[in-house]
């Protein structure tokens, strides 16, 4: 096709002025100055008599790129295992605290920015100080924090959010590991809260979670670029899988190509694990194990997006396996792709969620009244689709599910969610839906997915073409056969 569906070169901006060296350690997508306005809003909500204190993600395990935890990387930016960032309320200082060099691990691996880096630091992050991650608690104790009278520190007591995480899936996992009768560990947030309280008895140890996720909502126009970015290259990738979808095709094939167009176009990791999902195996809402073959005459679901510099996207589009929709898979396609242009005609700033669907149902119903469907099955299931008040979904950014409550009033302009129209038909094992992100502007809407194929007739155009399945598969004498 034309360039519209090709893979599209895309300049990225805002970089630091950093030299070629430093900017192989340090992120280039924001200023230190943004990362100091995120921490003075954090002073401004904690108080002159209190500090916070935030968690750095631990060192991974093997040869793995480390990713740094979401709330620690909005703050400052720093890619470092094991780090520390001190925010004192008292004097609105923000210190670092980081491991020392360690030689060895460097020679073996690589540079990684530590304590005996605190200028190029200071510089690269715009906090006050860096220091030795060992000399925290003597800071403490000599900086008088111990000394106040009652003093509160924040802390996150939610569960970090590392590569392709959320905080919801965390929750899930940590559950399971407490209620293990031959495990029962806390999280490591909660482990760090306990030993905060055991150590240090006199001070109120406070949750900064809801503060930082209140931040974190309302997306700053250097975050939007990064989710639309997140959101061309997962568009880019399901594009790529709608070409490579054949009966006999594997869903992780699908999975594959998808991966290697967001890695070629310098996305390095997934956004969350792909769900592709043939037939009734899409009934399963977070099907993951993508290990199934497809099968002709039935749907194949696709939700899947990349990590772009620490900012994702969530998109999801079904497709015929064969390439082409059968009456029947029009029919419920055809509404929800309705539902979906209607809900995106209704979404602008200063109302709520629910006046949204509100008036999207009483759209949508006037529609179902003019419509005939071929099962009564069908039907009740369209019409349960207006009673269901998920369509529009959670909030997207630095995680798939990211924190953050948009449904208690009014939406502001910056904020940035999934729609996702749905429709479930037990009797035949049908899930099907699509979804999309956008995000509220001042004047209304921007559909940052809108390019991907979602009109029946264009997917069907789309799967006409070639994928990288078919124009580079091994060959049997590559396969040693």
């Amino acid at each position: 096709m034309g360039c519209r569906w090709c893979l599209i070169a895309l300049s990225w901006m805002w970089p630091l002025v950093l030299s070629a060296q430093e900017a192989v350690h340090y992120q280039t997508d924001f200023p230190p100055e943004e990362f100091a306005a995120r921490r003075g809003k954090i002073f401004d909500k904690i108080g002159n008599q209190a500090v916070a204190v935030v968690q750095g993600a631990p060192a991974v395990d093997g040869f793995k790129i480390f990713r740094q935890s979401n709330e620690f990387y909005y703050l400052c930016g720093l890619e470092t295992p094991h780090a520390y960032l001190l925010l004192d309320g008292r004097n609105r200082r923000a210190t670092l605290y980081l491991p020392h060099r360690d030689e060895a691990r460097e020679r073996n691996e690589g540079k990684v920015l530590s304590a005996e880096d605190a200028e190029l630091v200071k510089k690269l992050t715009g906090v006050d100080a860096v220091r030795g991650v060992e000399l925290m608690p003597r800071d403490w104790i000599w900086g008088g924090l111990v000394r106040l009278p009652a003093p509160a520190i924040y802390t996150p007591f939610s569960p970090s959010e590392t590569e392709a995480d959320s905080r919801d899936e965390s929750l899930s996992g940590n559950a399971g590991i407490v209620s293990d009768p031959w495990d029962g560990r806390a999280s490591r947030e909660g482990h760090f809260v306990q030993l905060l309280r055991t150590r240090y008895p006199q001070f109120e140890i406070r949750d900064l979670s809801p503060i930082l996720d209140e931040l974190r909502l309302i997306k700053s126009p250097r975050e939007l670029a990064l989710i639309r970015r997140a959101s061309q290259l997962a568009g880019l990738g399901l594009v790529e899988a709608m070409r490579c979808t054949e009966p006999g095709v594997y869903e992780y094939q699908l999975d594959a190509a998808a991966r290697y167009i967001f890695q070629i176009n310098g996305a390095r990791r997934e956004g969350y694990p792909s769900i592709t999902a043939g037939g009734q195996n899409a009934w399963m809402g977070h099907y993951f194990r993508n290990n199934d073959a497809l099968k002709d005459g039935d749907l194949v679901l696709m939700d899947y997006a990349p990590d772009y510099r620490y900012y994702t996207s969530d998109i999801a589009r079904m497709w015929p396996v064969n390439g082409k929709f059968t009456p029947a898979q029009r029919e419920l396609c055809g509404f929800i792709l309705a539902y979906r242009n209607a809900l995106l005609k209704h979404i602008r700033p200063g109302v709520t969620a629910g006046q949204i669907m509100d008036e999207t149902a009483a759209e949508m119903e006037k529609a179902l009244n003019a419509t005939k469907f071929s099962k009564p099955i069908y039907e009740k299931a369209c019409r349960d689709a207006l009673k269901f008040r998920g369509h529009l979904s959670h909030p997207v950014g630095m995680a798939v599910h990211d924190v953050g409550v948009y449904t208690r009033g009014p939406i502001p302009p910056g904020t940035v969610f999934s729609i996702d129209p749905m429709i479930w038909i037990p009797e035949e094992k049908q899930y099907v839906r699509i979804e999309d992100v956008v995000v509220v502007t001042e004047t209304g809407v921007e559909n940052f997915t809108d390019f991907i194929p979602a009109a029946l007739d264009d997917i069907e155009k789309i799967m006409k073409e070639k994928g990288v399945l078919q124009m580079r598969p091994a060959s049997p004498a590559q396969l040693g056969k």
